[in-house]
């Protein structure tokens, strides 16, 4: 876990998993919080930062696998939820949900998430019936957000087709993708922004 710059609470908190992804964010001079990749390093990290400071907003930035073919581009997601959980067979024992979806907008693709990393065809069109994207984090920025009564909100760029090729594209597109995220992120949250 790292922290770039102050926490304020007039300003959103950025959210990577890696200093890859965060490359381009520097120059918009908001605060970065980079976690490490998987949903429990994002969670502590996320829960950490939130329990000591409250920004105005947190928004988590980072690339995604595609589950449909064609799908390309920068997205904000409507709703996430958590692949590799199995909260049905937990029910069952307990009686309680401890996995629900995340529903952030009433538009936007479906994010997936889970600690791993989706590079396989059988894999990717399991989940394609579930969701749009994949990630490895989302979710649990999501509910640490939410958690702590901050709004969130999840853009995800895509990297990769989540199959046999998608780690030799992660890390040829990584750069590409940083720097539209960060685009983004100068179009979307300027620093004159007022989420009042």
């Amino acid at each position: 876990m790292r922290l770039h710059r102050t926490i304020s609470p007039d300003r959103p908190l950025l959210v990577v998993a890696t200093e890859e992804e965060a490359a381009h964010l520097h120059v918009s001079d908001l605060p970065v919080l980079v976690t490490g990749m998987g949903k429990v390093n994002a969670a502590v990290a996320v829960a950490t930062i939130l329990g000591e400071h409250s920004p105005s907003h947190v928004v988590n930035i980072g690339t995604a696998g595609a589950l449909h073919p064609g799908m390309s581009g920068t997205h904000v997601i409507g709703r996430v939820i958590q692949h590799d959980f199995d909260d049905e067979a937990l029910f069952g024992l307990a009686g309680l949900h401890f996995s629900e979806p995340v529903h952030l907008s009433a538009v936007g693709p479906t994010l997936a998430t889970g600690d791993a990393f989706v590079s396989d065809p059988i894999t990717r069109d399991r989940l394609a019936q579930l969701a749009d994207l994949v990630d490895m984090e989302g979710y649990a920025v999501a509910r640490a957000a939410l958690a702590a009564d901050v709004p969130i909100t999840l853009v995800k760029q895509v990297s990769d087709d989540a199959d046999d090729t998608a780690s030799r594209s992660w890390q040829e597109n990584v750069d590409a993708c940083a720097e539209v995220l960060g685009e983004w992120v100068r179009d979307n949250w300027p620093l004159t922004r007022s989420d009042d």
